[in-house]
């Protein structure tokens, strides 16, 4: 018997045990509150019995039928429990209210030995919560952490019926009423979590914090890959991801098994005991045609940048244009003829093109730069602090023919977002430019 349905078989034992006790001990005295409580139990019985069912279901391997597991039988179990739970509030909440409302009456007998009784099933309570939570979180049962939950509340709901009980004593009828009431109310809540969680995994609903898990495990890998789909779904704790992604369409099978090899292991390790499917399709032609352009493009000496590449399909023809930045000292003939030889090599790095457009531009040359005599530090290290509550971990000057610029390194925590870095860097930027107005330029270097 694996450990699951032991703990469900135990939970068995006691639900059983305590339908007896609080309901021989509710009709001895008199108390709704403690018949509403063997009811409450009784459902606990049920609900032991399902997940005793569903769990022994849940643990088969998946067969032709089931291609994917038994799993959500633990789920359908779940929701079966929630309503019986549902049911059987309103039972107790009826009876309660007319117990109020004078619609019915009831003498009820607040015996020491029934405060005594309820003592004790609250000390079984908080034990039964305890070991359904540990084995829940354990094994990943959500029909374990379902019994835990409802183990919890029929432990609140003990406690109101031994206040209520106690008030009796002290000479408040309705006390007993009303905790049959506040045991309804509890019923009524923990069925509605219940009933949402358990619809989210059945509708398939993507978990958020596993689906952004994925992304960033994927996102990670070196080489980069082309990510076209995710997505991930949840069932009796394990998350199932399928996966879109494009290889080069010239790399060969065993390439491509190693890019899905690469996926399925970042996400086992992003998302631990995960099934994961990765469907490999060619990556967009265009796509492609434009990496070989650049690449073809910056092979060519002399070419220090190449930007605006883009590619169009005329009338079945491939046609490309792009931007290239040359030395500003070239003269127009030279500059001519190193766009002729990057049109060469990109019709030789992609068969077929047709025309190939080129747009030439300057390259800005650097420009001169010195140390200045003086610069405002403390003041900027000082604005760094305000706005960061860290000191820069580097600061330094230049002297351009633009004015005086600002280098300033900052170092945040490794793990903070990329996003968040670069607002937090924006911001020094900005406020030094507003009250330093003689710093012309500022540069934030951000790193861990």
């Amino acid at each position: 018997m694996t450990p699951q349905r032991r703990t469900a078989l135990i939970s068995i034992f006691a639900a059983a045990a305590l339908v007896v006790i609080k309901l021989a001990t509710g009709i001895a005295t008199g108390s709704l509150g403690l018949v509403s409580e063997a009811l409450h139990s009784g459902t606990d019985l049920v609900a032991a019995l399902l997940t005793f069912f569903a769990v022994g279901v849940a643990v088969r391997p998946a067969d032709t039928g089931h291609p994917y597991g038994h799993g959500k039988a633990e789920h359908l179990a779940a929701l079966a429990e929630a309503a019986i739970l549902v049911v059987a509030s309103l039972v107790i909440a009826w009876e309660a209210s007319a117990r109020l409302l004078g619609a019915s009456e009831a003498e009820v007998d607040a015996a020491w030995w029934a405060l005594a009784v309820v003592g004790f099933v609250i000390a079984v309570d908080a034990s039964r919560a305890a070991v359904s939570l540990r084995a829940g979180r354990r094994y990943g049962s959500p029909a374990l952490l379902a019994n835990a939950l409802h183990f919890t509340s029929d432990l609140a709901g003990s406690a109101a019926v031994l206040v209520g009980l106690l008030l009796v004593r002290a000479g408040y009828p309705n006390a007993d009423s009303l905790a049959a009431l506040f045991v309804a109310v509890l019923v009524l809540l923990a069925a509605g979590r219940l009933v949402r969680s358990n619809v989210d995994v059945l509708m398939d609903r993507s978990p958020a914090d596993a689906h952004e898990a994925a992304y960033r495990a994927i996102a990670a890998i070196d080489p980069p890959v082309e990510l076209r789909r995710l997505r991930v779904r949840h069932a009796a704790g394990r998350h199932y991801a399928d996966v879109v992604i494009g290889v080069s369409p010239g790399a060969a099978v065993g390439q491509g098994h190693a890019v899905a090899d690469a996926v399925e292991g970042a996400l086992e390790r992003a998302l631990p005991r995960s099934d994961v499917v990765v469907h490999v399709e060619p990556a967009e032609e265009q796509a492609l045609v434009r990496e070989r352009a650049q690449a073809a493009a910056l092979s060519v000496p002399r070419v220090r940048e190449v930007h605006n590449v883009t590619v169009h399909d005329v009338e079945g023809r491939v046609e490309i244009s792009l931007h290239l930045k040359l030395p500003g000292a070239l003269s127009l003939d030279d500059a001519h003829d190193v766009a002729s030889a990057v049109e060469r090599a990109i019709g030789a790095a992609v068969p077929g093109v047709g025309t190939i457009h080129t747009h030439i531009e300057p390259l800005h040359e650097a420009a001169a730069g010195r140390h200045p005599g003086a610069a405002p530090a403390d003041a900027v290290a000082r604005l760094v602090r305000e706005t960061t509550g860290l000191d820069p971990r580097e600061l330094r000057f230049l002297e351009t023919d633009a004015g005086l610029v600002a280098h300033v390194t900052v170092a945040f925590d490794a793990a903070t977002p990329l996003a968040e870095a670069h607002l937090r860097a924006s911001a020094i930027e900005e406020r030094i430019r507003r009250e330093r107005p003689e710093i012309a330029d500022v540069v934030v270097h951000t790193e861990p």
